[in-house]
C-alpha cells in the first residue's frame, strides 16, 4: 500500500518540522497533543484525549471483526540546546526534538490519515500517541488511566529511528531488545573540616571516589559475562574549595540491563557496596533507588509477523534480521508486558548524528516508507 500522492507526504513533513520547531518537554506537551487530536478528529477517528496526562488515542472501528491492533508513537522532547541551524530549529531555548519523537508522531499521523481513506474491512485500529517517554513515565501513566481496559487492543507495535542504519531500513529482534534502566541517588554524609587537619574530619569525597571505582566491579565481577549490564556514575558532586573537606558527597548512578535477575543483582550490589565502602571510611550512606523502565522484550510471534510484512513491503534484501540489542531504553516496554507486540528499528541514515545529540535531526525521508509499512501491517493483521 502506498500513498495516493506526494502532496500527502509533504503535509506530514511540514507537520513534523512544525513539531520540531515547537518542542515540548515531558508533561508539557499541550500544543502537540491538541494538534494530534484535531487532525485525528478531522479524519473521522473517535478521539480520546487527556489520557495519562497529554496522551491521545484515535480509534478507527469497522462494524465487523473483534480484533484490535494498536500502534504507538511518542511525542515529547528533550532539555537540550539545539545546534542544527536548520530553518525549522527549535524556537524554545534549551528544548529540542533530539530523539526523533517528532518524526515518530508524523509517521503515525500519516498512517492514520491513509487508513482513514482506505480503512480495513474488519476490526479496530488504535493510534496511540504517548507523552513523557523521555522520563519513563508516560506509558505507565496511560495504563494507570485504564488505557488497556478502555481500548482493549490485542497486540501493539512501535518503531524508533536508529542513526547509523540506512534510511528506512527496518530491523527486527525477538526477545530482549532495548535495556531496562534504573537510577539511584547515593548521598555520603561525613564530617567536614580543614584540609590541613584531615584527621579531625570524616571525608565523604574520598569515600565517594572509592565508591565510583568499586561500582565498576559489579559488571566485571558479579555479572555473568554472557549477560549484559551497564553501571554508570553520571554525576559526582562534593565540595567547593580546595582547602575545605566537605560534609557530603552525592553520586547519581544509572543501571541498564536486559533480564530481571541481572537488574535485581546490580541494584542489590550497588546498595551493598555503598554501605560497605561508607562504613570503611566512617561515613554514612543514604541510597535512594528510583526504579525505572523495564527492558523492551519483543514477542517472538509478533516480531516474526512484523518482519514478514516488512519483507513483503520493502523486499527481503532490505530487512535486517536479529539485529543487536541496544543499551538505550524506552517505556514502550510497559506495553509489551501487557500485550504481545514488537518494537521495530528503522534507519535514520548512516550519516545521522546520534540520538540526544544537539545536532541530531530526524530524517524526513523515513516518513513515507514507515507510514505505508504501518498501513500494510494494520491491514494484514486485521485481515488475518
Amino acid at each position: 500500500m502506498e500513498f495516493s500522492s506526494p502532496v500527502d507526504i509533504d503535509q506530514f513533513v511540514k507537520q513534523r518540522r512544525d513539531f520540531h520547531a515547537h518542542p515540548e518537554l515531558a508533561g508539557e506537551e499541550e500544543r502537540t497533543s491538541e494538534i494530534i487530536a484535531r487532525l485525528l478528529a478531522g479524519w473521522g477517528y473517535q478521539v480520546h484525549a487527556g489520557i495519562g496526562g497529554h496522551g491521545v488515542v484515535g480509534l478507527l472501528q469497522r462494524e465487523h471483526g473483534a480484533r484490535c491492533v494498536a500502534i504507538r508513537a511518542d511525542f515529547d522532547a528533550l532539555p537540550i540546546e539545539e545546534q542544527t541551524g536548520l530553518p525549522y530549529a527549535s524556537r524554545h531555548p534549551g528544548r529540542m526534538h533530539a530523539c526523533g519523537h517528532d518524526g515518530h508522531t508524523a509517521i503515525l499521523l500519516a498512517a492514520a490519515c491513509e487508513l482513514a481513506q482506505h480503512p480495513p474491512a474488519d476490526g479496530t485500529f488504535a493510534a496511540i500517541f504517548q507523552p513523557a517517554e523521555e522520563i519513563g513515565r508516560g506509558a505507565r501513566a496511560m495504563f494507570e488511566d485504564r488505557l488497556l481496559e478502555r481500548f482493549g487492543f490485542d497486540t501493539v507495535f512501535g518503531l524508533h529511528n536508529i542513526p547509523g542504519m540506512a534510511t528506512a531500513e527496518p530491523g527486527f529482534r525477538a526477545g530482549p531488545f532495548w535495556a531496562g534502566v534504573d537510577n539511584l541517588e547515593i548521598t555520603l554524609r561525613g564530617f567536614g573540616g580543614h584540609a590541613g587537619l584531615p584527621h579531625l574530619a570524616r571525608d565523604p569525597l574520598v569515600a565517594g571516589a572509592h565508591l565510583v571505582l568499586a561500582l565498576q566491579t559489579i559488571v566485571s565481577r558479579n555479572t555473568d559475562p554472557l549477560e549484559a549490564a551497564v553501571v554508570t556514575v553520571g554525576a559526582f558532586n562534593s565540595g567547593k574549595a580546595s582547602n575545605v573537606i566537605p560534609d557530603t558527597a552525592a553520586l547519581a548512578v544509572n543501571v541498564r540491563s536486559f533480564v530481571p535477575h541481572v537488574r535485581d543483582l546490580a541494584l542489590k550490589r550497588i546498595e551493598e557496596i555503598a554501605r560497605q565502602i561508607s562504613g570503611a571510611f566512617e561515613v554514612e550512606a543514604d541510597v535512594r533507588r528510583v526504579r525505572g523502565t523495564r527492558a523492551v522484550v519483543n514477542d517472538a510471534a509478533m516480531t516474526a509477523f512484523a518482519r514478514d510484512v516488512a519483507g513483503d513491503h520493502f523486499g527481503p534484501a532490505t530487512v535486517q534480521d536479529d539485529i543487536r540489542p541496544m543499551s538505550v531504553s524506552d517505556d514502550f516496554a510497559e506495553f509489551l508486558v501487557r500485550r504481545p507486540g514488537s518494537y521495530i528499528a528503522f534507519g535514520n541514515g548512516k550519516d545521522s548524528f546520534p540520538l540526544h545529540h544537539p545536532r541530531y535531526d530526524f530524517n524526513d525521508a523515513l516518513i513515507a516508507p514507515a507510514a505505508s509499512y504501518w498501513c500494510r501491517l494494520v491491514h494484514r493483521y486485521l485481515k488475518n
